[in-house]
């Protein structure tokens, strides 16, 4: 049985789904929808089937999982309800303080069409919120910590590029080495916020525009900078392309706790990527196949990382895993 998907966005995370898609033998893609001009996307991306978002609704019955590929900042929080009023759904909407908030507006959305969404999947949230929960529950004597970087945060550039005034731009994350290395060796501080990553954004300004005022808008956004120490750099268009045009990630979730009598225990899950997008887009492309394989048992509504069994995301049957992963 081949899953049909949709995509819903055709920037860096499309593309990237577009290219998982190709890796996994039991999906298939139906069509990329798209606010621009289908045929402004057309050229040079042969046999991808482009459609404007308005048409969305005409493909019911026929795609499986729509995956959605836009930004958390103003996107998602109107597209997943709209689309999951339609089709199953998958979304990467990441910005964790406003994520129950969400959850419940989808839920109402997909709860009422008979649909199913997995909201707020990737690598944070998503597999990193399961390496917290894991950790947690084997060590509930314990603090757990999450470093980001340093790499390009796909949310954060996409929040600075929509500040007034902002032509282009990108936002990197980056851990204080310091801190991670106390907790590696078993210390468990109490960190703020701003004690464990720096955020450092390069924005090239439009013609005119304020600079000081783009400044003072970024480093006081709440939910994205305002809790952090942020610089704020203004370069060339020609700079950022030849020097900040790659998509490096990663990070590490650490849990520093003691079982018996103070006896220490460390446990911890990394990540090193080289292109944030794609690697994003082949956690999504895994989660479609799970909300499919939901869809189909009758489940519907709202689901995150935690509601998922994991064998859901692999197309291997039971037994095979068990005979092959366990």
């Amino acid at each position: 049985m081949t899953i049909k998907v949709g995509i819903v966005g055709y920037g860096n995370l499309g593309k990237g789904v577009r290219k998982a898609i190709e890796q996994n033998a039991d999906l298939e893609l139906v069509a990329v929808f798209t606010r621009r001009e289908p045929g402004q996307l057309e050229a040079g991306q042969e046999g991808v089937r482009f459609e404007h978002i308005s048409t969305a609704e005409q493909h019911k019955g026929s795609i499986d999982v729509m995956i959605l590929c836009g930004g958390s900042a103003t996107d998602l929080p109107e597209q997943t309800p709209a689309i999951a009023s339609m089709f199953n759904t998958v979304d990467s909407f990441d910005t964790h303080a406003k994520i129950p908030e969400f959850y419940d507006k989808v839920n109402a959305a997909a709860k009422q069409a008979g649909t199913l969404s997995v909201i707020s999947t990737g690598w944070d949230p998503g597999l990193f919120s399961l390496n917290r929960l894991l950790a947690e529950a084997i060590l509930p004597e314990g603090k757990d910590y999450t470093f980001w970087g340093k790499g390009v945060s796909q949310g954060h550039s996409d929040a600075i590029r929509r500040v007034p005034g902002v032509k282009a731009g990108v936002q990197y994350t980056v851990p204080v080495q310091a801190v991670i290395d106390r907790i590696r060796s078993g210390e468990t501080p109490e960190l703020s916020t701003r004690e464990k990553h720096l955020r450092e954004c390069f924005i090239v300004a439009e013609e005119g525009a304020d600079q000081e005022q783009i400044r003072e808008t970024i480093v006081t956004m709440p939910n994205y900078f305002a809790d952090y120490d942020t610089k704020v750099n203004f370069i060339s268009e020609e700079e950022l392309k030849a020097e900040h045009e790659g998509m490096p990630h990663g990070g590490f979730v650490i849990r520093s706790g003691v079982t018996g009598a103070g006896t220490k225990q460390i446990v911890e899950f990394g990540l090193k990527l080289e292109s944030n997008p794609e690697f994003t887009a082949s956690v999504l492309v895994a989660y479609a196949r799970a909300a499919y394989r939901l869809s189909k048992e009758g489940q519907s509504g709202a689901k995150t990382v935690f509601d998922i069994p994991l064998g859901h995301l692999s197309p291997k049957s039971a037994e095979e895993l068990r005979r092959e992963l366990l």
